[in-house]
């Protein structure tokens, strides 16, 4: 799990800001014809930046959009959000009038980013504008309902930077410089608070298709806990198992890109 505008009317036909805003990163621009908008959603302690190297590999099918968190990079002498909930109520504001209405639209969501994204579907479809995703793909992580709060964001930082380099996923040399550790530990611990003290309403469900990934070897997440996402749509399920740990979409990116495409493919009909 380691690496807040008021929405305006969904009209039919209107113009999609080239500048998405603080909030979205489009790092690739946006193809004339995108077949759908992609969303994707950063760990805790992540940046819009985790997900470059996939909008260089799609963005010239799909309108990526990576969502950047306050409290990192250019948006650190903002506060970090308190919640889930904060989080995903911000940004579905933004999403509502930063995606096209008339294409497809698919969230994917890692670790921490998979409750943002699943609570961001939630309230995009509860303003009443825009639109809701027609598809979201969870990576690496346990089904909303079995969320707890495993005390990571209480640890001293010697064991909360201990917790992170067993994850991956974060250049560890960085890690144990103490003057950058010191830097984005405040980041790190709010984003674990907030995905930690993170509890769904009773039967939280999207109404589209939900796509579990996991890699095999992640030992914060199993295939049975990613499989209970199924309790969370009202509409198909799968699951896709890779080879590697929790940051297996780092090593595996060709495979994944693959699976995301399978799945966003049938959107265009």
């Amino acid at each position: 799990m380691t690496a807040l505008q008021a929405p305006g009317p969904a009209a039919a036909g209107r113009t999609v800001p080239a500048d998405p805003g603080p909030w979205l990163r489009r790092y690739h621009g946006r193809p004339a014809l995108a077949e759908a908008t992609l969303v994707c959603f950063p760990h805790a302690g992540g940046s819009a930046g985790f997900f470059f190297p996939y909008s260089e590999a799609l963005s010239a099918r799909y309108d990526l959009l990576a969502v950047q968190y306050p409290g990192r990079q250019d948006r650190h002498r903002e506060p970090c959000a308190t919640s889930v909930g904060e989080l995903a109520r911000a940004i579905a504001a933004e999403l509502a009038s930063a995606v096209d209405p008339d294409v497809p639209l698919a969230f994917f969501g890692h670790s921490m980013g998979a409750v943002v994204g699943f609570e961001t579907a939630r309230a995009l479809a509860g303003l009443g504008v825009g639109r809701a995703p027609d598809l979201f793909l969870a990576s690496g992580r346990r089904a909303p309902a079995l969320s707890r709060d495993d005390g990571i964001h209480r640890l001293p930082d010697r064991e909360l930077l201990d917790e992170i380099k067993k994850l991956g996923g974060t250049d560890v040399r960085m890690l144990e410089d103490p003057e950058l550790f010191q830097l984005v530990v405040p980041t790190i611990r709010a984003d674990f608070a907030a995905v930690e003290t993170y509890a769904p309403e009773p039967g939280a469900a999207v109404t589209c298709p939900v796509v579990a990934l996991i890699g095999d070897g992640d030992h914060r997440v199993t295939a049975e806990q990613a499989a209970a996402w199924r309790d969370h749509t009202t509409s198909d399920f799968s699951l896709r198992i890779f080879p590697g740990g929790h940051f297996y979409l780092v090593e595996r990116q060709r495979d994944v890109i693959t699976t995301i495409t399978a799945h966003m493919d049938p959107l265009k009909a």
